[in-house]
């Protein structure tokens, strides 16, 4: 979960309802910490994507896990999976992320075949809830996890913030300046939206209370 996610499943209920189904949900985002922290409701810390999914990459190869790569450009995917390789995981299927609606089934019987324990999905949200949503029965997976961005990261498409600034929370400030046309509505406005939304909820519990 990140702030955009939440503005986002706010504005649509249906998507509200495939989050709250999730079996692990984790604060991808800063502003998630933050505001756990002003709502009186603390998280333990914040667990991004990435971290999540190398954190199971190693897992994986400790314990000979099968893992499946669904997501990115094609090129992405590819050496992603090389990478994941290298490090012991045992990659048993890979397919980018753009695949057409008459498609999908075709990238559902794929997963199934492979007989992943782990799934990892990297489309865009609310792409992936959706589709796990309608699909994960059919994956017959053990574990699947919606990653973002995080294969272009490990490919080297992308880079990340320094540590000094994941720290201080400022890695979607990182981002904002990399690719600043594609983010500016995600970061700018809709954390705006979710500021406004924690602040009515500080209001109504103040008011309750009172």
């Amino acid at each position: 979960m990140n702030a955009a996610k939440i503005v986002r499943a706010r504005r649509d209920p249906e998507l509200a309802r495939i989050i709250r189904s999730c079996s692990l949900i984790n604060a991808d985002g800063q502003a998630v910490v933050w505001a756990g922290r002003i709502l009186g409701q603390p998280l333990p810390e914040r667990v991004t994507g990435i971290d999540l999914m190398l954190a199971l990459w190693e897992r994986a190869a400790r314990e000979h896990y099968r893992v499946f790569l669904l997501g990115a450009e094609p090129d992405v995917v590819s050496r992603v999976a090389a990478i994941a390789a290298s490090r012991g995981v045992h990659v048993v299927g890979q397919r980018d992320g753009y695949w057409r609606e008459e498609q999908e089934q075709d990238v559902v019987a794929a997963v199934r075949a492979a007989r992943p324990d782990l799934l990892f999905l990297a489309v865009p949200t609310p792409r992936k809830e959706y589709f796990l949503a309608r699909h994960l029965v059919a994956l017959n997976c053990g574990l699947a996890v919606g990653v973002g961005g995080s294969f272009d990261v490990v490919a080297g498409i992308r880079a990340r913030a320094p540590r000094c600034m994941r720290r201080a929370g400022l890695e979607w400030l990182f981002r904002l300046m990399q690719e600043p046309r594609r983010l500016f509505a995600r970061y700018l406005v809709g954390n705006t939206a979710f500021v406004l939304m924690v602040l009515r909820d500080v209001v109504a519990r103040r008011t309750h209370r009172g």
